[in-house]
């Protein structure tokens, strides 16, 4: 059994890959969290026990693996790199025994659905998330319904600041409201680049989705997903006129906005997630009548 590098220094953290033969990845998006003080307050905001199931995005060398392996939960984690797949399956090779980790190795887009199928959802989230695949990764297990009770991601800080962004803000979004519309969403901390190696250009931050009690329904889930993201497909045009591209139907878009009380001259961002909510189940209503005649 391989022991990993100090976590906390760059240096031990370089000399192994280069012993090793490794090397970072740019395209993979890769950085290691060497601010142990931050670390720990990540895995704090998880609030995990040693009954807790938590899946881990991009453990990389595994310093927030150690952490979470450390309050007892069981962990799967999905990793790309096949070498820092294969060094972590090294360093925690008595947790594997235990039957407490496991590694999925492979792009986790294309991973987590089977995953899912197999082993079911995990009650927790986590992820220091590379920037190029934060809100698809997001997104999607929100789209597929696939909630967890909480969810613990750092992410460029300008996809935070999306996520939990207010209606009629700048930052307001498709992304914003399928965030809002599955969980309450706080910012944890800010952190710059110089906790990080190798140091990115840009500040990241830590975000806690907590599941919502009170989870907003709607008659058609995949529907309200595609109307919502139809709305803020041309920032600059009416809910109108982007509903009216949707259907290829200004006719239908106008009955729909008034049967929902939207006024159709306003755009997607001036919308509430209970005013989209509203017209997705107005638009599923109004496709059955026209199925009906």
């Amino acid at each position: 059994m391989k022991h990993h590098p100090d976590y906390n220094s760059s240096a031990e953290i370089k000399a192994y890959l280069e012993t090793n033969g490794m090397a970072m990845q740019k395209k993979f998006g890769q950085n290691f969290l060497l601010n142990e003080t931050a670390r720990i307050k990540l895995i704090d905001a998880l609030d995990i026990s040693d009954t807790s199931s938590v899946w881990e995005v991009g453990p990389g060398l595994g310093c927030m693996t150690a952490e979470i392996l450390k309050r007892g939960a069981k962990l799967t984690a999905f990793e790309i790199d096949h070498g820092f797949a294969s060094s972590i399956r090294d360093f925690f090779e008595k947790e594997s025994q235990e039957q407490r980790f496991s590694v999925v190795e492979g792009d986790v887009l294309k991973t987590w659905k089977k995953e899912c199928d197999t082993h079911g959802v995990p009650q927790r989230f986590f992820g220091n998330l590379p920037y190029n695949i934060a809100a698809t990764i997001i997104g999607s297990t929100i789209e597929n319904g696939i909630l967890f009770d909480k969810a613990v991601v750092t992410v460029q800080k300008e996809v935070a600041q999306r996520m939990y962004a207010p209606s009629g803000s700048d930052d307001y979004s498709s992304f914003s409201v399928l965030c809002q519309w599955a969980y309450t969403i706080k910012p944890l901390m800010t952190l710059t680049g110089g906790n990080f190696w190798p140091k990115p250009n840009v500040d990241s931050m830590a975000v806690v989705l907590t599941k919502r009690e009170d989870f907003p329904r709607c008659k058609n889930p995949l529907l309200f997903c595609k109307i919502q993201r139809s709305l803020f497909a041309s920032r600059r045009k009416t809910v109108k006129n982007n509903l009216t591209t949707y259907f290829s139907d200004s006719e239908l878009a106008q009955t729909v906005l008034q049967k929902a009380g939207i006024d159709p001259l306003v755009r997607g961002e001036k919308l509430a997630i209970e005013d989209l909510l509203r017209l997705s189940d107005v638009v599923d209503a109004s496709i059955l009548e026209r199925k009906e005649k």
